[in-house]
């Protein structure tokens, strides 16, 4: 496994880390499969990967427990622990401490390595400065309970700017891939972060799978015209692990197999080791993706549950795969279940509660509305 000087810290990280948000899950109950996990966990870590990431909403809190569990062992001493803090949870100062007490017992652990402010928007960033999350961070790391502060970012650049300016953050973690090269903090908050010395930790590099997906004829001549073969996958890994300034990768599996394939990719990997006719058949490859893309929408599913039953996700998947594949008809046959079982955009009222946790910051609402007249029948 390929390591990276994590900034100016002192130590290395492994460029690829484990991310927990799409582990694997039960088919009955949609609770993680924990004996698998945490097998996935440790055989991550005796494979060299040494940063293991996992955040207080994910799998409706489950994720901390079992990411606590696969660390017992010795497997904690050997592992770069990272959580967050959801700002949208805290409604005092004295929040702060309480959550992250509550995710140290879930971790069994005494303290968290990398602790982030969790996907900062707009909104969130209010909220930061309103119960001041900042000195929070200060009074974590004074306890010991955290070593190092960070943050992680779903909003514009300018935004970005601000937030590295408000406190000295040891790190930051932003949404990367080759289609969202200037989506966000994009590659420009990548080199401006990077001057600052500002470690970064990358997330959604397949852009919530979509890049791992088989690629419509079209897209597959543009990487067969590359000096190079590899499959979809690799593409996206290498052009992240091809720029300058990036010190860990974050990889969600939803198996075994997905992962160790991720493991042969970042074995070896180095800043700058494209050649200009790789850049060329990846600039290629995103051209033609975003003519087709509908709705930027990553999959994280943050918008749900909807109170109504509206299931946002999967319309956006279904929307973008008709797209891509340039045929609605399949499409149109996903859509029809959406609407047998109450779950089309017909249920909607506009509530907007999907909106408030979108970190991307869609417009949900109105994009079902669009999906709605695509994809229903006449």
């Amino acid at each position: 496994m390929q390591m990276r000087p994590f900034g100016s810290l002192g130590f290395s990280c492994s460029l690829m880390g484990l991310g927990t948000m799409r582990m694997p899950t039960l088919p009955q109950s949609g609770k993680m499969d924990r004996p698998e996990c945490i097998r996935m966990i440790r055989a991550a870590i005796d494979a060299g990967v040494n940063y293991i990431d996992t955040a207080y909403p994910y799998h409706a809190g489950e994720s901390e427990i079992v990411v606590g569990l696969a660390l017992q062992d010795g497997y904690r001493q050997r592992t770069f622990l990272a959580d967050k803090l959801p700002p949208w949870e805290i409604h005092s100062h004295a929040d702060c401490m309480r959550i992250l007490d509550e995710q140290l017992a879930k971790l069994k652990t005494d303290h968290i390595d990398f602790y982030l402010l969790h996907a900062l928007d707009d909104d969130n960033w209010k909220i930061v400065q309103q119960y001041d999350l900042l000195g929070f961070l200060d009074e974590a790391k004074a306890a010991g309970k955290i070593r190092y502060a960070g943050f992680s970012f779903h909003a514009g650049l300018d935004l970005f700017r601000t937030i590295m300016d408000a406190y000295p953050f040891d790190f930051a973690q932003i949404q990367l891939n080759y289609l969202d090269s200037f989506y966000q903090a994009g590659e420009t908050g990548l080199a401006e972060a990077r001057r600052r010395g500002l470690p970064i930790v990358i997330m959604e590099p397949l852009k919530g799978g979509k890049l791992a997906v088989a690629p419509t004829p079209e897209i597959q001549a543009a990487w067969d015209g590359a000096p190079v073969h590899r499959n979809p996958i690799e593409w996206a890994f290498h052009y992240l692990g091809d720029l300058e300034g990036i010190n860990v990768v974050l990889t969600g599996s939803s198996s075994m197999a997905q992962m160790r394939q991720s493991i042969e990719i970042f074995s070896d990997m180095q800043p700058g080791h494209l050649r200009e006719a790789e850049r060329a058949a990846i600039a290629r490859v995103r051209a033609l993706y975003n003519e087709r893309i509908a709705v930027q929408c990553t999959g994280c599913c943050y918008c749900v549950p909807c109170p109504q039953g509206v299931d946002i996700p999967g319309i956006f998947r279904t929307l973008n795969d008709g797209m891509l594949s340039e045929s609605l008809k399949r499409a149109r046959e996903h859509y029809a279940d959406n609407v047998a079982e109450k779950s089309d955009y017909s249920q909607c009222v506009a509530c907007g509660a999907c909106m408030r946790h979108c970190p991307q910051g869609l417009p949900i609402i109105e994009t079902l509305k669009k999906a709605h007249g695509l994809l229903a029948d006449a």
